[in-house]
């Protein structure tokens, strides 16, 4: 049996959405009817997720405004506002830009700068999310759940840094103020997904001036940062996410795999996320299987075998294929069907249809079988 997937966020429904934009706009709202609502939400995401026939669950980030941003409802320190950034290929073609702007394609939600020391208010929201997964995870029989926490390195990308006195300094109080919530999700029987674009979109987005040299410099610090939060998790807990950013686009200026590689490897957790699915990407599975002498045995594949960013249902067959091309390169036991990315990274906005996601993910998951049958 291979098991299967997905990177975390699943379209949210409008009710919850409703609840979401009024919590973050300052609008009043019944806080019983919030968590009532979130509760629900959370297992019929859990419910979906295994008719779908995925073995490895979240509660889809359902009560989160976004994978990084959410943590300025969770930490001090956060005020105001950061600059927005586009993506450099976004930039390289202006009119698919003002397109994307003109029809909404661009979510909008507060991005606070760090302007004090960052600590935890409380893990009480942490909490909350979890009793609601696990409550679902119950009601609809799934053994094994994950739970999304943005790492240090990808809040420094969206929270930038107006406080501390050198980026190392941030990442080093964000890795302080994380590793608790970190140890609250692994301490309650979960996987901990770090979500860490950072360590592959921020090349185009937030150091496009640099070299690719220089920059995957900066991505070993977030590396660095990231593993001493994780001080003393057990990497067989632990999943990473790496990606290229979730939104559909050129992607002419996205760094290569082979370049991140080392850096992916080189984070402290056994089960590596990645894309594999998309255009830009696809044709990247040979990096690992040209370079899998460099992975070590630890290590659990879980390419992104269908896209988040499209209408188009990956046919079973198509989802098989790419399935088997790594477990040839690292085995079936080492391998976990996944997606390139979530289907809900921001709440109120995707491209997929919910119901189109869930189609998706149930072709993952035949795919999939039809591969382990094979193999």
């Amino acid at each position: 049996m291979i098991r299967t997937t997905h990177v975390g966020s699943l379209p949210r429904t409008q009710d919850v959405v409703d609840l979401i934009f009024a919590r973050e706009n300052g609008a009043s709202y019944d806080q019983a009817t919030f968590d009532a609502t979130m509760t629900a939400a959370s297992a019929a995401t859990v419910g979906r997720q295994v008719a779908s026939g995925v073995d490895i669950v979240s509660d889809g980030e359902t009560s989160k405004i976004s994978y990084a941003t959410y943590v300025k409802d969770r930490y001090t320190g956060f005020s105001g506002d950061s600059p927005r950034n586009a993506p450099a290929d976004l930039k390289a073609f202006p009119g698919f830009l003002k397109r994307l702007a003109d029809d909404g394609g661009t979510p909008q939600y507060a991005r606070p700068m760090c302007t004090g020391p960052v600590a935890s208010k409380g893990q009480g929201e942490l909490q909350t999310d979890i009793a609601n997964l696990k409550a679902g995870m119950a009601e609809h029989g799934a053994a094994e759940g994950f739970m999304n926490a943005a790492s240090p390195g990808v809040i420094s990308l969206f929270l930038q840094n107006d406080h501390y006195t050198t980026r190392e300094a941030y990442l080093a109080a964000l890795a302080d103020a994380m590793a608790e919530e970190y140890r609250t999700i692994v301490d309650a029987g979960l996987y901990l997904q770090l979500d860490c674009p950072d360590l592959a979109l921020s090349r185009h987005m937030l150091f496009a001036d640099l070299s690719d040299s220089e920059f995957l410099k900066i991505a070993a610090s977030h590396v660095e940062a990231l593993n001493h939060a994780l001080s003393g998790i057990d990497p067989s807990r632990v999943r990473v996410h790496i990606c290229w950013g979730n939104y559909e686009g050129p992607h002419v200026c996205d760094i290569d795999m082979a370049k991140v590689f080392p850096t992916l490897m080189s984070v402290n957790a056994s089960q590596l996320l990645f894309e594999t699915s998309n255009p830009r990407h696809a044709h990247e599975w040979t990096v690992f299987r040209d370079r899998a002498a460099e992975i070590p045995e630890d290590k659990i594949l879980v390419p992104g075998v269908i896209d988040s960013t499209t209408n188009f249902v990956e046919h079973p067959e198509l989802v098989a294929e790419r399935v088997t091309k790594f477990a040839q390169i690292v085995g079936a036991d080492r391998v976990i069907a996944g997606s390139d990315c979530g289907f809900g990274t921001f709440a109120g906005f995707g491209t997929v249809d919910p119901d189109i996601a869930y189609a998706k993910l149930s072709a993952l998951s035949e795919g999939t079988r039809l591969a382990a049958e094979r193999l």
